[in-house]
C-alpha cells in the first residue's frame, strides 16, 4: 500500500479516507482500545495477529465494548455478556440482537488506520 500524506499525531485523514487512530503497540494483545474517529466511538481490537475496528457502543446496553474481553474472534460486552463477531459485528449470543457497525482497518508502519466509509 502506498504511504499517504498525513499530519502526524492529529488524526488527520489520509488521501485514501483512512485516519490514523493509534500505534499498533497501544492495542493490547487479544484486547481492545477505545478511540474516536470523527466523533464516532470506535473499538480497535486485536485477536491474534488480526486487527479489527467496530463501533465501541454495545447495541444492547449502550456501554463501551472496548472494556470487554476478546476471545474466539469475538468481543464480549462486559455488562450483560453479549458477544459480537469482530469481522461482521453481528451478535453471537443474547441478550443483544442487533449488530454493531464494523469499519475498514489497516496497519502500516506500526500505526493503525480506520475508515468509517461504507464498503463499496
Amino acid at each position: 500500500m502506498t504511504a499517504a500524506a498525513k499530519d502526524e499525531g492529529t488524526g488527520a485523514s489520509t488521501r485514501d479516507g483512512y485516519v490514523k487512530v493509534c500505534a499498533l503497540d497501544e492495542v493490547p494483545a487479544d484486547g481492545a482500545l477505545a478511540v474516536e474517529v470523527d466523533d464516532t466511538p470506535v473499538a480497535i481490537a486485536r485477536s491474534g495477529d488480526d486487527v479489527f475496528a467496530l463501533n465501541d457502543i454495545c447495541s444492547h446496553a449502550e456501554v463501551s465494548l472496548s472494556e470487554g474481553e476478546i476471545y474466539d474472534g469475538t468481543i464480549e460486552c462486559w455488562l450483560h455478556g453479549s458477544c459480537f463477531d469482530l469481522r461482521s459485528g453481528k451478535p453471537t449470543n443474547p441478550p443483544a440482537t442487533q449488530p454493531v457497525a464494523t469499519y475498514k482497518v489497516k496497519v502500516e508502519g506500526g500505526d493503525v488506520y480506520v475508515s468509517l466509509a461504507a464498503d463499496d
